[in-house]
């Protein structure tokens, strides 16, 4: 026990302390901090016997096939074009969404490559019992059931694989540190360990973790700042799965992969541009609800925004927002009770979208506040109005990016009246435009369309 010492260590940054804080000078975190034992005198991490020699850049070698394409359109889309060589990715998302069932298609889906399976959770049975019922070949998988880091690191070596599937990054542990395996201090070396050797052996590496209560991937943030590409997996309604990129070394972080959970696996959805609009009989639209256009990466969706506004009875109004930051929900009915006279004061408002997507940018906020209005008025807007813009706190619609291309995405859905602080006519001649410069044009537009 004399070679042992104690020291804290942040579960959202990173921050080492000799004791205990209350709150991480770094990230501003409350009660983050947890105790680790580690050596004294030595280094988390294990120093590598390999020895690193200096090149120039005429000298680095480019393989031709350094990327790998798989038959998951959608996950390839994510990546950026597919599986980069000796790239490393974080997946992570709730349990039982299906993040092993994501990760043992994509092996299967690679052909002609020497691929490797570490579980560290489940048993080879478990393994192979979801490997049936997915339907892939058995024989093409190789299957590793230990969670030592030194065991994993001398089979990478040995072996010589192209893809590495490690299930989960919170199993792994290392001999040379004494926290169980879980905490901060494990997970952080051993995934610089496993990311290092990636880098060497020129295999692609994919870490399944683990989510938090707030969200998070479970450990420091430092992880997420060791691999090359992080993504979560989102869980929305009717057995939508939607892959989406925070961070991508190697593609765009604005783009999203939509999947539907069957009983063989994980499908892509390949033309999503009506996924998220309800599907009504008839052409009536209850009040409440108004649609808009969003664009993530190379693709555009229409989403369907719901209102619903009902009196106050505890004498203080709530708000319910889980699809839209209850923050910019507030700033929006801020703006219509401010400029267009709208009274919130006495309703709880609840917000959501259709489908279970989540929406973070501007150009919801002009059709946030005419669904807000339309609860509000019990008025319900024409079924074939779409509304585009962002809301500036002097109550003014502003302009948003993309325009054509969210005016033509909206147009191939059927709909013919376009909203928001732009004039495209000269562009698109079968389209019904009207412009708007501030919130209260907006709101009489819809109150009165004739």
């Amino acid at each position: 026990m004399r070679d042992l010492k104690s020291q804290y260590i942040c579960s959202q940054c990173g921050r080492l302390e000799n004791k205990w804080l209350g709150r991480c000078p770094d990230c501003g975190s409350w009660n983050s901090f947890v105790e680790e034992i580690v050596k004294k005198g030595s280094s988390t991490l294990v120093r590598d016997t390999n020895k690193s020699q200096v090149v120039t850049l005429s000298e680095v070698k480019i393989d031709n096939n350094f990327r790998y394409t798989s038959e998951i359109s959608e996950f390839d889309r994510v990546l950026g074009g597919g599986i980069m060589r000796g790239a490393t990715v974080l997946l992570g998302g709730e349990p039982g969404i299906g993040k092993s069932t994501l990760m043992l298609q994509l092996l299967g889906s690679l052909k002609n490559l020497k691929l490797l399976y570490i579980s560290g959770e489940e048993s080879p049975s478990q393994v192979r019992l979801r490997a049936e019922r997915i339907q892939i070949d058995l024989n093409s998988i190789s299957l590793f059931t230990d969670s030592r880091l030194q065991q994993i690191e001398e089979l990478l070596r040995r072996e010589k694989f192209d893809v590495v599937v490690v299930d989960s990054l919170q199993t792994l542990y290392s001999e040379e540190i004494p926290s169980p395996a879980g905490s901060v201090n494990q997970m952080r070396m051993c995934a610089m360990e496993l990311v290092s050797l990636a880098k060497r052996e020129g295999f692609a590496l994919f870490f399944v973790g683990h989510i938090t209560k707030e969200g998070q991937i479970a450990g420091p943030k430092a992880i997420e700042h060791i691999v090359d590409t992080v993504l979560y997996f989102e869980q929305a309604e009717g057995g939508v799965r939607i892959v989406r990129a925070v961070k991508n070394r190697y593609g765009s972080v604005d783009e999203i992969g939509i999947f539907l959970m069957e009983e063989r696996g994980l499908l892509s959805v390949k033309d999503p541009g009506g996924f998220f609009v309800s599907k009504r009989e008839s052409s009536f639209l209850p009040p409440g609800i108004a649609f808009s256009v969003v664009v993530e990466g190379s693709r555009t969706f229409m989403v369907e925004i719901q209102a619903l506004a009902v009196p106050t009875k505890g004498g203080y109004p709530r708000l319910y927002s889980e699809r839209i930051e209850s923050s910019r929900v507030m700033r929006v009915a801020a703006v219509l009770e401010r400029h267009a006279k709208i009274n919130l004061l006495d309703k709880d408002l609840y917000v959501n979208v259709a489908g279970g997507i989540t929406l973070k940018e501007v150009a919801i906020e002009l059709p946030l506040a005419l669904a807000l209005y339309s609860a509000i008025s019990s008025k319900a807007l024409d079924s074939k109005l779409v509304s585009i813009g962002e809301l500036s706190l002097a109550g003014e619609v502003r302009p948003v990016s993309y325009t054509d291309k969210r005016v033509k995405g909206a147009l191939e859905m059927g709909f013919t009246t376009i909203v928001g602080n732009q004039n495209l006519k000269g562009n698109f001649k079968e389209a019904n435009f009207v412009t708007c410069r501030t919130i209260k044009e907006a709101v009489d537009i819809v109150r009165n369309p004739n």
